[in-house]
């Protein structure tokens, strides 16, 4: 790609042909996304909506949360990011999803610098036209506020990008970039320790190209850099209560999903399952065993790649990207990037492979997978070689075989990710009614004055953003205990209310507990069905057992 020229014209002309596709396929992914945003797709759900309301307490200046509220080691970067909007326009999902569009665009324009700088042009346009491309599970993950995942990818490949140039030697300014390299990884760690993997990678890139440097004020700026990061999170642990610290509640959280699972359906879930779905060749609800061959390539292609990378730094080690050779370590650091890039995703997915979760909720768990969109270039990178060799060879018969399978996989690939996209956009109208639906209810409620209910989870947060905290929700499980509260002062309201409304899900466990509960008591209730769920206000005061 030639030098950018200052003025927009002439920036644009200056562009190479694979940087001119790239800009026009990332443009058209960001406009999707950006079109989606604007009509609340994939649709709301109440942990997104505790983001939003941790957003909402910020910018009202009532609360600062470190951590999400009841999950005490997810942080809140989304929440202070979309806190600003907040502000000025009001609390809305568009505005609270808004910026991780900028991340979602920062993430496909480093990746293909990054792609572009490790392998070739070509290899990192197709990977922005892959990028650009969205099943509901992977846009999900981009665009909406589910925590951690849409801001840690692009910081991950900015920190990359960072040791490589580094390392290369290509920085002037290098106290600065030490210094940035440690504020974005301990900002990573506050976040979602989920990122931990490519973070230790992304360390041994620097290490490997400037140990030297790390030995002098480089390394002070660096663990500087990284203590300003992270400084939520230490402060937070070193006042929170006996147990209450991140690391605590993590492990408690690790061993109270703990369960029996034998190794083969765990690999089952990850690798079959999961990847699959987290790069979104499968829709959420399923994945078809037709659906599953990307599974078993990815592994075998994770494989081969890390021994090109081997093999590249080995006997390489000398040569530069454009063998000029005018820096004697740029292609072995270069390796080493590479290198990062494929063992990260393999740790990544044995830490997944290792947790019982694989085997038991593949479909629900299958997000924490995908951070691995991170090194889909390098994954590709075997497939892209054997196409372009053939392709120069072609005469011969096995380069003939070699080149119809890696352009038949690539271009499977990319049909699955367009029939996954297309059907993400089928789903629109459905998607749309619902929210109308939830819409109208916290607008009935707040019409009919009842502003403290009782809920299931996945409806009271929810409800509650919906209404702007005009309505406040108490979960309750399905056996009517009490739930999962996220944030205490909302069902400490609604245990004071006298008289607490009910709102059920039709047809759920918790509906039909309640019916249960009512007949008991000999009571009756006024019934208000608005879409999927009903209101209940009963005739006597009642408030549910424990």
């Amino acid at each position: 790609m030639s030098v950018a020229m200052p003025r927009g014209g002439r920036l644009v002309r200056s562009l190479d042909r694979p940087a001119l596709v790239a800009l026009g396929l990332g443009l058209l992914g960001a406009g999707y996304r950006l079109a989606l945003i604007l009509l609340t797709v994939p649709g709301s759900n109440s942990d997104e909506a505790t983001f939003g309301l941790a957003a909402l307490h910020i910018a009202q200046g009532r609360e600062l949360p470190v951590f999400l509220y009841g999950q005490h080691y997810m942080g809140t970067v989304e929440s202070y990011l979309a806190a600003p909007l907040f502000v000025l326009f009001g609390p809305s999902w568009s505005l609270l999803r808004l910026p991780l569009l900028f991340l979602y665009a920062a993430f496909v324009y480093l990746t293909y610098r990054l792609t572009r700088h490790l392998y070739s042009p070509w290899l990192a346009t197709f990977t922005v036209g892959l990028l650009a491309l969205g099943s509901e599970r992977v846009v999900r993950d981009q665009i909406t506020a589910v925590g951690g995942r849409p801001e840690i990818k692009p910081a991950v490949v900015g920190l990359l990008l960072i040791a490589l140039a580094l390392g290369q030697r290509r920085l002037r300014h290098r106290w600065p970039a030490f210094g940035l390299f440690g504020v974005i990884s301990g900002l990573c760690v506050w976040d979602d320790w989920l990122v931990l993997p490519y973070l230790v990678t992304a360390f041994g890139v620097l290490l490997f190209g400037c140990w030297r440097e790390l030995f002098g004020r480089a390394g002070l700026v660096l663990v500087g850099g990284f203590l300003l990061g992270v400084a939520p999170l230490i402060v937070d642990n070193l006042t929170a209560p006996p147990g209450q610290d991140s690391v605590s509640v993590l492990m408690q959280v690790s061993e109270g999903d703990a369960v029996v699972t034998s190794a083969v359906d765990r690999l089952h879930g990850a690798v079959l399952l999961g990847v699959p779905l987290a790069t979104g060749l499968c829709p959420p609800e399923r994945c078809q065993p037709w659906q599953m061959w990307w599974g078993w390539l990815y592994l075998a292609l994770l494989l081969v790649a890390l021994v090109l990378a081997v093999f590249g730094l080995r006997h390489r080690a000398e040569r530069t990207d454009d063998g000029s050779g005018r820096s004697p370590g740029t292609g072995r650091i270069r390796y080493v990037t590479q290198l990062a890039l494929l063992v990260a995703a393999a740790l990544t997915l044995a830490a997944y492979a290792r947790s019982a979760l694989a085997a038991t909720a593949p479909l629900a768990s299958a997000r924490y997978l995908s951070i691995l969109q991170i090194s889909l270039p390098a994954v590709l990178w075997p497939l892209w070689l054997v196409a372009r060799w053939a392709a120069r060879v072609s005469a011969k018969p096995l380069a003939r075989v070699a080149g119809v399978f890696a352009a038949t996989a690539l271009a499977l690939l990319v049909a699955f990710l367009l029939g996954a996209t297309a059907q993400l956009i089928g789903e629109i109208p459905t998607i749309r009614a619902e929210e109308r639906q939830f819409r109208e209810l916290a607008t009935t409620l707040r019409r009919a004055g009842l502003d403290r209910v009782y809920g299931e989870y996945w409806t009271c947060n929810r409800l509650v953003f919906n209404a702007r905290e005009r309505v406040s929700c108490a979960v309750l499980g399905d056996n009517l205990r009490p739930g999962q509260n996220r944030y205490r002062p909302y069902p400490e309201r609604v245990r004071a209310a006298a008289r607490p409304a009910f709102v059920f899900a039709v047809g759920g466990p918790a509906e039909a507990a309640f019916q249960a509960l009512l007949r008991r008591r000999g009571a009756t209730a006024t019934v208000t069905e608005i879409g999927n769920h009903r209101i209940y206000q009963p005739s006597t005061p009642i408030q549910p057992p424990g």
